[in-house]
């Protein structure tokens, strides 16, 4: 008698949604099948129906997107030292809320990510949060801009790229050793790029309505001469550069002529840094003081064609918590920056896709395969045997942007009170739901 064969059991079936994958262009109506954290099958022509008892759960995706787990490369966790603002865990779960899987967090806590010891701290308290967490650790001593860290260290320990964000490193021999060493350990640099002697004192960008509302500005070229900088030292170490938030017009044009040479040199934009514009800061809303600043309309054009073209490789949040009782000050004396996870995803598809400037597999690429080629990461793909973090995405909700709805800490937005169309609908990390509202 022949033994009747056994059932394959799945952990999980999402099932009938639009799979979106950029990196093996791949964009159907299919079915993933995900067993222990990974997926194990993808079946685009199924006709057979589901029999219920092959698998632990059923995700019915009709109607929604499913594409791999967003990853945002800029990030600010504010632990150790501000615990008040955002914590790894608040992060985390406010990450999940915004489809994002993987999040990369920047160096400037206190104390600073210059140390094995703040790495391993860090890793230890991400075994806890909701997705993954990679730390980026400082490009040099204290965020001194003076001596490099002990790159080889911080690399082993557990950090995947370097940067002073939030500073710039302003000595450029610094900034050379350090582009030199990255190479050895195959890692980006990531730029803060920023003149402080053509921003200081600037709190919003320099033009009309700098004057008009009778404030410091902070030019266009604070930010274009490092990057032109940073380019050139890129190019004569042979290194590889990330340059982040990119914000005007100027320096769209000289990453895109630096690719056009070979250059080695990525960069990302921020949603609010191609949604919005420096007029709205006439409402004196603390919230839209961020660095570098909200800039023209002539810039927001300019960071659309940049992500059009692909001058500008990634989106990512520059996701920057503050406290209300740092926020509710005067516009001059408020901190730079503001919350962006649970909201970017909205914009992507408002700003971005229904106005044509970004297809869906095009917006997906600069969340997920980019930015995991850029710092080296097996993520940021759905393909079989690979790692199950998933993002569906509900592209016809309607939602407002209300305090109580955002899990992160602080709720520095410019966008509440404001409707937004689609969001994540489920978040899914190693094969395992960690979001669904």
């Amino acid at each position: 008698m022949k033994k009747k064969n056994k059932k394959e059991k799945f952990d999980l079936l999402i099932s009938g949604g639009r799979v979106i994958d950029p990196a093996s262009d791949f964009d159907k109506m299919a079915d993933l099948f995900i067993r222990d954290g990974k997926i194990v099958k993808i079946e685009s022509d199924r006709k057979k129906g589901i029999d219920d008892s092959t698998f632990s759960q059923i995700v019915d995706a009709k109607g929604k997107i499913v594409c791999p787990g967003l990853i945002d490369m800029h990030v600010h966790l504010r632990e150790p030292g501000r615990e008040d603002e955002e914590t790894i865990l608040s992060g985390s779960m406010a990450a999940v809320a915004g489809g994002f899987t993987s999040i990369c967090c920047m160096p400037n806590t206190f104390p600073p990510i210059d140390n094995q010891e703040i790495v391993h701290f860090i890793l230890e308290k991400a075994k806890s949060a909701k997705c993954r967490i990679f730390p980026i650790a400082c490009i040099t001593k204290g965020q001194k801009g003076e001596e490099i860290t002990e790159v080889g260290d911080l690399v082993q320990a557990g950090a995947i790229a370097l940067s002073d964000d939030g500073l710039p490193v302003s000595n450029s021999q610094v900034m050379r050793n350090a582009l030199s060493y990255s190479l050895m350990f195959g890692i980006p640099i990531v730029s803060h790029c920023e003149d402080l002697n053509l921003s200081r004192d600037g709190v919003i960008n320099e033009g009309f309505s700098s004057s008009l509302l009778g404030m410091n500005g902070i030019p266009s070229i604070a930010e274009e001469v490092m990057v032109s900088r940073d380019i050139r030292l890129c190019e004569y170490t042979k290194s590889k550069l990330h340059i982040a938030h990119v914000s005007t017009a100027g320096s769209v044009l000289l990453i895109r002529e630096a690719k056009r040479r070979k250059v080695n040199v990525t960069c990302e934009a921020t949603p609010h840094h191609f949604s919005l514009t420096d007029e709205s800061v006439e409402s004196y809303n603390t919230s839209l003081k961020v660095n570098p600043p909200l800039r023209t309309k002539k810039d927001v054009v300019a960071i659309k064609r940049g992500l059009k073209d692909g001058t500008i490789d990634v989106i990512a949040t520059d996701h920057a918590p503050h406290s209300i009782e740092e926020k509710d000050v005067e516009f001059d004396a408020a901190p730079n920056g503001m919350i962006g996870l649970e909201t970017a995803l909205s914009l992507v598809i408002s700003e971005l896709i229904d106005k044509n400037v970004l297809s869906w597999k095009e917006a997906i690429a600069k969340l997920t395969t980019n930015p995991a080629r850029i710092l080296n990461l097996d993520l940021g793909r759905i393909k079989v045997g690979g790692i199950a973090d998933i993002t569906i995405v509900d592209t016809k909700a309607n939602w407002v942007v209300t305090p109580e709805r955002l899990y992160s800490r602080s709720k520095n937005s410019p966008l509440i009170g404001k409707r937004l169309k689609g969001r994540a609908w489920m978040t899914i990390v190693d094969g395992k739901i960690v979001y669904s509202p």
